[in-house]
């Protein structure tokens, strides 16, 4: 093997290795790092291998880092704590596990005032056309003649968002309180086109539902005998 072939070749095991470690690791910044690394030791490879430069691969190498590089500037911007609106950064964390992208998404379609008067939300066994969530005011929610009191924090109609089924509860929000309030079907749009913010919207609305089931159990005093 000729000396100059001998000193590029470790390029191609180095390139090689940056793939391998990226695609063994979940993280997706760290993997598109990797990937980026693995090409830009391909393109010097490609330069030096022969004796002129394999601009063709050059040039199919860098369009994958250049879509890399986009993609890894998308996840960034997506993770930055710069993407949360102004205008609802005070209510950002009430939403744990959602990126601030998605976050700005969600915020992007959302109507935030006060109620003037006591106000029902849902109506036990009607359509839901639109999704809730409480900034402020105890929730009084009535099931089958059995009503109880849910604090501000919660979204309300997220089991009838998630199942396409009428309300499961008829629930009255009191006068003062502070809701978002959104349409289900432009959720729904927004979720067709982004599996990403899919996953994330319905993260979210699983754990205020595992959360509401915690509240709802009532703890057991267990005497030693």
């Amino acid at each position: 093997m000729p000396e100059a072939l001998q000193s590029v070749t470790f390029l191609v095991y180095a390139a090689g290795a940056c793939y391998v470690v990226g695609l063994l690791i979940i993280n997706q910044i760290i993997l598109r790092l990797l990937l980026m690394c693995g090409t830009a030791f391909y393109i010097v490879y490609y330069a030096y291998v022969a004796d002129q430069p394999l601009w063709e691969a050059i040039y199919i190498s860098a369009m994958i880092g250049c879509a890399n590089m986009f993609g890894l500037f998308g996840l960034l911007a997506r993770n930055s704590r710069l993407a949360i609106p102004r205008a609802h950064s005070d209510i950002y964390g009430r939403f744990p596990g959602l990126p601030p992208g998605d976050f700005r998404t969600l915020m992007r379609h959302a109507k935030r005032y006060r109620l003037d008067t006591q106000t029902k939300l849902t109506t036990q066994g009607a359509p839901m056309t639109r999704l809730f969530y409480t900034l402020s005011g105890d929730a009084c929610v009535t099931k089958n003649n059995d009503s109880f009191v849910i604090a501000a924090g919660v979204f309300v109609g997220e089991i009838a968002y998630l199942t396409g089924k009428p309300a499961s509860a008829t629930t009255e929000l009191s006068q003062g309180a502070e809701v978002l309030e959104w349409s289900s079907a432009d959720l729904r749009r927004l979720s067709q086109k982004s599996s990403r913010f899919k996953m994330a919207l319905n993260a979210t609305l699983s754990v205020d539902m595992a959360q509401k089931v915690a509240r709802s159990v009532a703890p057991i005093d267990v005497q030693a005998p």
